[in-house]
């Protein structure tokens, strides 16, 4: 089943399968070393959904729901 990483219940871990978006806004997801099958663990979702607090690769990200909307995962 695919969703997006803004669908993550808080406290899960999910594998990255694609990133969908264009240009510059995929371009810094994958700066930020979000990429094709890296894992990601979604520590916290602000009450209004935004921001979503993620561990990946070892550090803390904030990431903007618009963001975590285009990043697939399983």
């Amino acid at each position: 089943m695919m969703k997006t990483l803004r669908e993550v219940a808080c406290g899960q871990t999910v594998r990255v399968t694609k990133l969908s978006g264009e240009g510059p806004v995929k371009r810094r997801i994958m700066d930020m070393g979000i990429t094709k099958g890296i894992e990601v663990f979604v520590r916290k979702v602000a009450p209004l959904g935004d921001p979503v607090e993620i561990t990946v690769r070892g550090y803390e990200l904030s990431l903007r729901k618009a963001d975590a909307e285009m990043i697939l995962v399983e």
